[in-house]
């Protein structure tokens, strides 16, 4: 890649060279050279901390000799990287790819195909620790900082030690993804490891919407008599607006346990606000008045209704899945890792229910990899058979 296009060697951290994109000239003289590749490393930086919808800030993309930090909020036309994120012959290499692949899918409508999972390789491996941090300075001996973990990554400009700092997510991604290849080779387990990639691909999309009647599943809700129930969800309504209108996550206007406190001592003026957990002078002073308002409404306000929850279901169902759970656990335990590394809980649930009697009915549940279903099939159809 021409050194005129947005080549930076940064004042701090790591000291590499990278290629800073922040405009369609720069971006068009990257493409070609990722085009040609038949690996990438990826990774998204974003703003959950900082936004009422949080959204891709950065896009990390390092090759066997270069590093790219994208700068997305320009109007750059993307479409090219996202060819390369869903063509099946481009190998994808990312750590803890789930929420990237909601971001990838949420924000620009791609799916990715071909991944490897760095988090879930060694998860699979069976190691202790499998953050990437813990991972680098296990086979690079590389300590590095935590710093701006929670950085806002969407504000501008990014200073040289953001931008080393976000470098440092796919520099050694690539390297880390030989080596833990080569391990799960050795272990008998890349087949396993390719079924787990697959099945990380299809990300479902999470029903994260605000949901008005999300004020029950806070902790304490149960306890409150009718009168404080009503200034809760009132409260819990507020709140949602306000973190719209002002682009915050919610718990930046208040968090759970001002909210909670608020509805349990209903205080009557500015005085009693004072002694509400978490609430600083200038919430006090901005919101002071209307939230004295809800309260005082919710006095003379008939208590809300509490959704009606799923049925419960049937005994049988839940036998199966304790033996399923338990299974599970048992096997995950002779081989040293988590137990979702062996399977779902959804799949355990979706077994429970549809008791499958023979190997064509647990084939036809869908739920289960080739190998999943080589390895555990047999196991599953015996445990299900002596109830």
């Amino acid at each position: 890649m021409p050194d005129d296009a947005g080549i930076r060697s940064p004042e701090s951290g790591s000291g590499l060279p990278y290629h800073l994109i922040t405009d369609s000239r720069s971006w068009e003289k990257c493409l070609p050279d990722l085009r040609v590749e038949p690996r990438l490393a990826l990774d998204l930086e974003a703003n959950s901390l900082y936004a009422y919808r949080e959204r891709v800030c950065l896009i990390q993309v390092s090759t066997p000799t270069e590093d790219y930090i994208i700068d997305p909020l320009p109007d750059i036309d993307l479409s090219g990287l996202g060819e390369l994120i869903e063509n099946p012959g481009v190998e994808k290499i990312l750590h803890a790819a789930e929420y990237d692949l909601i971001l990838l899918k949420r924000d620009y409508g791609w799916r990715l195909n071909n991944l490897f999972d760095t988090m879930w390789a060694a998860r699979i491996l069976g190691y202790p620790q499998f953050g990437l941090v813990s991972l680098l300075e296990q086979h690079f001996d590389l300590r590095l900082s935590k710093r701006f973990q929670k950085a806002n990554w969407c504000h501008r400009p990014l200073n040289a030690a953001e931008l080393a700092y976000a470098q440092m997510d796919t520099h050694y991604l690539l390297d880390l993804r030989d080596r833990l290849g080569d391990e799960l080779t050795r272990q008998g387990r890349a087949e396993e490891a390719a079924e787990i990639f697959a099945e990380q691909s299809d990300v479902r999309m999470p029903a994260n919407g605000f949901d008005p009647d999300g004020f029950w599943n806070l902790n304490g809700t149960h306890d409150l008599r009718p009168a404080q129930k009503s200034a809760l969800k009132s409260l819990y309504l507020f709140r949602d607006q306000e973190a719209r209108r002002r682009n915050q996550p919610p718990f930046k206007v208040f968090g759970d346990r001002s909210l909670l406190e608020l509805a349990e001592r209903m205080p009557e003026s500015r005085v009693d606000l004072e002694t509400i957990y978490g609430m600083t002078a200038g919430q006090r002073e901005r919101y002071g008045g209307r939230l004295l308002a809800l309260i005082a409404e919710a006095r003379n306000s008939p208590a809300p209704v509490q959704p009606k929850r799923p049925p419960r279901p049937p005994d049988a169902v839940l036998n199966r899945f304790d033996r399923l759970h338990r299974w599970r656990k048992q096997r995950a335990q002779e081989r040293g890792v988590e137990s979702d590394v062996i399977m779902s809980r959804d799949a355990l649930w979706a077994i429970a229910q549809d008791n499958p009697a023979s190997s064509d009915a647990l084939k036809a549940l869908d739920i289960l990899g080739p190998w999943r279903f080589q390895t555990y099939g047999e196991d599953i159809l015996r445990l299900l058979k002596h109830q």
